[in-house]
């Protein structure tokens, strides 16, 4: 970094200094550097790819998390294309979501949520019509609530400060409809449950996924460890770009300088900038802003976080036969396949993801461990006979900021009060909860920002791309 160290008389035009370096600020730096600027990227980790990543486990490359996307993720897929992963992570070709209720007083029964080709609404119409976890009359109400919700705006402020399951509850849904339908999905995608959950997004989920047009709710999954998307062939692209990329480095201050210009520090190191995107989590942002930035810089941390838990379990032999379920009727969330992605080779891996898992964050793996094998069992006969081979399970304690009602009112924009200086994050005002696809739109808006403020031409790249 020696190059952009501030000396006297040293100025550097058109440089930008993006902190953070997962999707959000990979993506700024992106788009800054196509759209001509010099620019440094900065990462405290010694990886890329935020909280969206692997690591190694022995032989095994292991994903933090699991991490889907859809169709309508148009941002990510955005991204996959550029840093040219987009086959390393491919879509279904129609959704189709096995549910497997182990609670069923008849014993367990499996049902599928999947789409025709026919046009919004009737592309869910049949497999809503023969859903087996719901009643005639339960199947029949959830469909007056999907109308419900398409005639609301997932814009309007009103519905921000309202919690899903109150209007959920107006709308006549069951406790059971809520559970086999709208939390299956909604935890998933908004990491809360319907009473922890804004109206505001959540309508703007279930919109935007399965009320807009018929493929949008299609699954998309990384085939190959997330480090090799978020980490290695975003390091590629950043290079062809001309990015200077580093890590282990932390940023320390953000500070106005001469002449409109940022001063950036970091260990032994001072940057100087004419544009900074700071592109970290909400709180590590307000300790990094300088004063006056935000009228109401103590919001950022009246923003809540929910947590996931994600549980590894290794068999010696193969148990599941599909990529993935999700299951009603037990603890157990959703269960992914991931033999083939981490490289196991001696049997079968499965990943269950846990969402809003608050109350199961800090529980010791032997608590876990007596909890989710049984569980496996009652889900899957075949791993009754099956030896675990290793079980093990990864936490993030701040996986998302919480949707809770009201947290519209508190997730700023990218602009900040100070020129030069914007936010990214995917708990930035995006309109959208904590997914890949918000952290990669708050990417393309600040960079816009940062972009126009400093008079450079540029389009979305979502209008390019249309």
């Amino acid at each position: 970094m020696s190059d952009d160290v501030l000396t006297p008389g040293h100025a550097a035009p058109g440089h930008a200094v993006v902190v953070g370096g997962g999707l959000a600020g990979i993506t700024a730096a992106l788009r800054l550097a196509d759209s001509g600027l010099r620019v440094t990227l900065l990462e405290g980790r010694p990886r890329l790819g935020g909280l969206a990543f692997s690591f190694k486990r022995g032989d095994l490359t292991v994903d933090n998390g699991q991490h889907v996307y859809l169709r309508c993720c148009t941002a990510y897929r955005w991204f996959l294309d550029r840093v040219d992963g987009a086959h390393l992570a491919p879509l279904q070709p129609r959704l189709d979501v096995p549910v497997l209720d182990v609670a069923h007083p008849r014993g367990p029964r499996l049902g599928r949520l999947r789409r025709t080709a026919l046009p919004v609404p009737l592309h869910l119409a049949a497999s809503l019509a023969t859903y087996p976890h719901l009643s005639l009359a339960e199947r029949a109400s959830v469909g007056r609530a999907a109308l419900a919700l398409k005639r609301l705006d997932p814009a309007d402020p009103a519905l921000d400060g309202i919690d899903f399951a109150t209007w959920l509850a107006r709308q006549g849904q069951s406790a059971r409809a809520t559970e086999a339908l709208w939390d299956l999905i909604g935890v998933a995608t908004l990491n809360a449950t319907a009473p922890h959950s804004s109206l505001g997004l959540a309508a703007m989920v279930f919109k935007t996924a399965l009320l807009t047009d018929p493929g949008a709710a299609d699954i998309g999954w990384a085939h190959v460890p997330l480090g090799d998307l978020h980490d290695t062939l975003a390091r590629k692209a950043l290079d062809a770009a001309g990015v200077r990329t580093e890590l282990r480095a932390k940023a320390s201050a953000i500070l106005p300088s001469a002449h409109g210009r940022w001063a950036v520090d970091v260990p032994g190191e001072r940057l100087e900038a004419d544009t900074v995107v700071l592109a970290v989590p909400q709180r590590e942002a307000h300790d990094l802003l300088p004063h006056g930035a935000l009228d109401d810089p103590g919001a950022l941390l009246d923003i809540g976080t929910a947590p996931i838990l994600n549980v590894h379990v290794l068999y010696d032999r193969k148990v599941l036969r599909r990529p993935f379920f999700a299951a009603l009727g037990s603890p157990v969330q959703w269960v992914f396949d991931r033999t083939d992605a981490s490289g196991y080779t001696d049997g079968q891996y499965l990943a269950l993801s846990q969402s809003a898992a608050g109350d199961e964050i800090d529980e010791p793996v032997s608590v876990l461990r007596e909890r989710y094998l049984p569980e496996l069992e009652r889900l899957l006969p075949a791993a009754r006979g099956a030896k675990v081979r290793d079980f093990f399970v990864t936490r993030e304690r701040t996986a998302t900021f919480a949707p809770a009602p009201g947290v519209g009112r508190l997730r700023p924009g990218a602009r900040t009060n100070a020129p030069g200086l914007h936010l990214a994050g995917a708990w930035t005002a995006t309109g959208w909860p904590a997914t890949m696809e918000g952290a990669v739109r708050s990417g393309f808006t600040a960079a816009g920002a940062a972009l126009s403020a400093l008079g450079r031409p540029h389009v979305h790249p979502l209008e390019e791309a249309a």
